[in-house]
């Protein structure tokens, strides 16, 4: 029983850190699809004197 233990909690951590990637992937997907976003400051036609809130 105690075999198991390491194993299941290494892929339970592997199956979380996924999902988080991929939520975080569809969030940017998003915002780059949206015109109204604001541009980064270290984009070329962004405000290099905003500020993020």
């Amino acid at each position: 029983m105690e075999a198991y233990v390491i194993p299941t909690l290494a892929i339970v951590t592997l199956g979380i850190g996924a999902l988080v990637a991929l939520n975080s992937k569809r969030a940017t997907e998003k915002r780059k699809k949206d015109p109204d976003a604001p541009h980064s400051a270290l984009a070329e036609n962004g405000d290099p004197h905003r500020k993020d809130e």
